[in-house]
């Protein structure tokens, strides 16, 4: 039975949603190294789209996360307290200037966070 392009293209979202959350449950985040890139090249998502299915996709995928950390007693949300306030406010004046940043200097931006991480992560700090 061949697929139509939508199923083609929604089998495409889950496959990526479960190495977004496969990412995120192994390293307590980078799920959206993987939903922006594929999302927008081989979902064919646009990509100011992309990054905004990228950031609704967080908080769910986090809270699985952290379930799952808890259940397992791995969760200690005392560390986590100090950064939640500027992490939110954070969250609330991105969401406001998303629009006005063009799609360049996000695309940019996001490959700069990805080198750096990249590079903390082989060098061990």
């Amino acid at each position: 039975m061949k697929q139509t392009g939508t199923q083609a293209y929604r089998l495409r979202y889950l496959i990526t949603g479960g190495l977004a959350g496969l990412a995120n449950g192994l390293f307590g985040a980078g799920g959206g190294l993987f939903l922006v890139p594929l999302l927008s090249s081989w979902a064919k998502m646009p990509r100011r789209k992309a990054f905004a299915a990228s950031v609704g996709v967080i908080l769910p995928l986090s809270a699985v996360s952290a379930v799952i950390y808890w259940l397992r007693g791995g969760l200690d949300l005392s560390g986590a307290w100090g950064y939640l306030l500027g992490g939110a406010l954070g969250g609330l004046v991105s969401g406001r200037v998303f629009r006005r940043v063009p799609v360049s200097w996000l695309r940019r931006g996001f490959g700069l966070l990805i080198v750096y991480g990249g590079i903390r992560a082989i060098l061990g700090g």
